[in-house]
């Protein structure tokens, strides 16, 4: 545990009283009873307002317009805990349970003054690192986040191109963001925590073409940004409740081709796609797409270090788009299938 550094700025005021946290970081942290089929290893948080957040985001339950439960994030219910309860738990929770922090903030007035509060208070209470997932920042903030112990930032892109962005988290869905400045953030965050320590979301399934995903993915790995895979999850109440989720098929091109680019073994100008935008070819030779897909990494969950949100996604009877724990050798060979890759490749 570090103590609070003399010219770090820690108003007790901004901390706020309450804080939502996931149900499967719950169990694990000892706030919830229940049992898991798969622990999450990263403590998941969600800044709490009375109502829901200002932004207007078309697949979110927390959106302005949203008529989804207001403890919903994804499919997932984020109950609510006594801030101080939550900061004690996360420091006697043993290192191997917890080995991340995240904390999903939500889009209101003084969210900023409490993600300021909230990171300095959880590296007072644990050494574990710790994300945050914001809306865009200006540099000093994100300067300030940054000494106030956050390791990581996440601004999620969520759309795979302009149009669609527009679509579900822009001009054209009444809400504040735009993707000029949503890249542009992106950008100056690097400056400030460094390459490979910030993090974008893309949700597919939103529209774009598999060409469309792997374009963004490649360029977000030119800028130094890591970019997290998320399976678009219709939610009642929202937008797009009616929007169906993708097919497996695509997605399990999708992360192969992000697993390939991210880890420099592929580029998108060297993979091949179809008049529809399909992947046909990822520009490796197939020995090597072989073990690749054979060792099962490129269809875990992306994100941070140690983050797997166990079920974000996907019932735990599936399909399961991102996988949170070790692949079984009967999924590698469902998933195979998937790919349209034999049995013995």
């Amino acid at each position: 545990m570090e103590p609070l550094a003399k010219n770090q700025t820690w108003i007790e005021v901004d901390l706020p009283r309450q804080i939502r946290v996931s149900t499967g970081s719950a169990i694990v942290l000892g706030l919830l009873e229940g049992r898991l089929s798969a622990e999450p290893t990263t403590a998941y948080l969600m800044t709490y307002k009375a109502g829901k957040c200002t932004a207007n985001c078309g697949f979110c339950p927390q959106a302005r317009n949203s008529r989804s439960k207001v403890e919903l994030l994804s499919r997932v219910s984020w109950p609510i805990f006594p801030t101080s309860i939550v900061l004690k738990k996360l420091g006697t929770t043993e290192r191997d349970k917890i080995r991340r922090v995240c904390i999903q903030a939500l889009n209101y007035p003084n969210v900023f003054e409490h993600l300021t509060a909230l990171v300095t208070a959880i590296r007072h209470h644990t050494e574990v690192p710790i994300s945050v997932s914001c809306q865009p920042l200006n540099s000093e903030n994100m300067r300030r986040l940054a000494e106030a112990g956050a390791e990581r930032i996440g601004i999620a892109l969520d759309a795979a191109n302009e149009k669609l962005f527009s679509e579900v988290k822009g001009e054209k869905a009444n809400g504040p963001y735009t993707w000029e400045n949503q890249l542009k953030q992106l950008s100056e965050a690097v400056k400030v925590f460094g390459r490979g320590k910030v993090s974008t979301h893309i949700i597919i399934g939103l529209g774009e073409t598999e060409n469309d995903a792997v374009s963004l993915i490649q360029r977000c790995v030119d800028m130094y940004v890591s970019p997290a895979l998320f399976a678009f999850t219709p939610i009642r109440g929202t937008a797009l409740e009616k929007k169906p989720q993708p097919f497996v098929e695509s997605y399990r091109r999708t992360q192969l081709a992000r697993y390939l680019i991210v880890n420099g073994r592929s580029r998108s100008e060297y993979m091949r796609f179809d008049d529809l935008g399909c992947l046909t070819d990822y520009g490796v030779e197939k020995e090597t797409l072989a073990w690749i897909v054979e060792a099962g990494t490129p269809f875990l969950t992306s994100g941070c270090p140690n983050c797997n949100r166990p079920f974000y996604n996907e019932k735990p009877s599936g399909p399961i788009y991102n996988y949170p724990r070790k692949i079984r050798q009967e999924e590698i060979a469902e998933i195979k299938q998937q790919l349209g890759l034999k049995p013995n490749l």
